[in-house]
């Protein structure tokens, strides 16, 4: 039989609301609510407008998003064009290298939505969580491992369709090579 604890944390409704978002994040599914409870002084929810830049590719990984609303395009600038990577909707994180120290963007970020909701935790914030509660980061870096695994899959399985568009060994060898 489970016991009452009347000193346990109860939250409001609109923590548990953002809890239940969050849960569904690939970054923190993994998180419970008292982990997740270390984020909220730190979660800011901004709105963008119709082409306003998130980030662009080669800015220092300074906050995490999180579509609330919306939609994100991703693209990477190659000599006079943007080609796009992806669009990005609703409980899906972008710019997740922030949660790697001294890391910048590899691609840029804007919306094409009227307008969009995006929930922004700053680097230097999850950073100070990691320091102090590591079972969070061990956690986030699984999820974060995961989700890096799971875009080399995808980045083999489009070489393997475009063989020859591009040489792949060029990334490994500068990632394997030692200095």
């Amino acid at each position: 039989m489970k016991m009452f604890n009347p000193f346990r944390k109860v939250y409001s409704p609109k923590e548990k609301e953002i809890f239940a978002f969050f849960k569904n994040v690939k970054l923190f599914e993994r998180l419970t609510e008292k982990e997740m409870e270390e984020f909220l002084p730190f979660l800011h929810l901004r709105e963008y407008k119709q082409n306003e830049v998130v980030f662009f590719r080669n800015d220092p990984s300074q906050a995490l998003y999180v579509v609330k609303s919306g939609i994100v395009e991703l693209n990477i600038d190659h000599q006079d064009s943007f080609e796009v990577l992806t669009i990005v909707k609703k409980g899906l994180a972008i710019g997740v290298n922030a949660l790697i120290e001294n890391s910048e963007r590899v691609y840029n970020a804007v919306v094409r939505s009227k307008e969009a909701l995006l929930y922004t935790i700053p680097q230097v914030n999850i950073l100070e969580i990691f320091k102090h509660k590591t079972i969070i980061q061990a956690k986030m870096m699984t999820s974060l491992a995961e989700l890096y695994d799971e875009n080399t899959k995808n980045l083999f399985n489009s070489y393997r369709k475009h063989i020859g568009l591009f040489h792949l060994g060029e990334a490994y060898m500068k990632t394997f090579q030692s200095e």
